[in-house]
């Protein structure tokens, strides 16, 4: 096992620049630190929806398994040149989603989001991991960001999409879709 921490705060961070896991500092509000930060944060909201006792085993077991992934995504954007998340980790998303995806009926409506407690914490989640995507796309402008980062958070907001819709129904039998004619 790598390094434990025994003390949390080291006061190296006072002066504004943080660590980065290859040992180099940069300064706290770099794009690198906003895209992991921006993952933990996707982390955390997903550990939020899984509080929920609504949430069903398989639903919690995949979420879960989620949560190990943005782990490793965290960790290969917080070490340059390191390589975590691979076309593996893409293709389980998309079985996944497409497997809860089949039993749901088609859109022909925008849904609100929402739905029940579960549901909207998804939805919430869905929309972390998208703005992750976004501050992961701009660092690649810059510095080295494999595609398969951006693939998989990609596939895993369409997939919170999915989840959110899931959860919805279990939780309040419906989803709430968006009236465009209303006055």
């Amino acid at each position: 096992m790598g390094k434990r921490l025994s003390k949390i705060y080291t006061r190296t961070g006072d002066d504004g620049t943080t660590g980065l896991g290859d040992g180099s500092r940069v300064a706290k509000d770099s794009l690198r630190v906003d895209a992991y930060g921006t993952v933990d944060e996707a982390n955390s909201a997903i550990g939020v929806i899984l509080s929920f006792e609504s949430v069903p085993g398989d639903v919690r077991k995949m979420l879960t398994e989620i949560q190990h992934d943005m782990f490793e995504l965290g960790g290969e954007l917080c070490i340059p040149g390191h390589a975590a998340i691979t076309d593996d980790f893409i293709t389980r998303l998309e079985t996944e989603l497409d497997a809860l995806n089949e039993d749901l009926p088609a859109l022909r409506e925008f849904i609100l989001p929402g739905g029940g407690q579960a549901a909207a914490a998804c939805h919430l989640a869905r929309t972390i991991v998208r703005r992750a995507e976004r501050i992961c796309t701009t660092l690649a402008g810059s510095e080295t960001v494999r595609p398969e980062v951006l693939r998989y958070l990609n596939r895993l907001s369409d997939l919170l999409f999915v989840v959110a819709r899931v959860l919805s129904r279990a939780e309040s039998g419906q989803e709430v879709l968006w009236n465009r004619d209303r006055s």
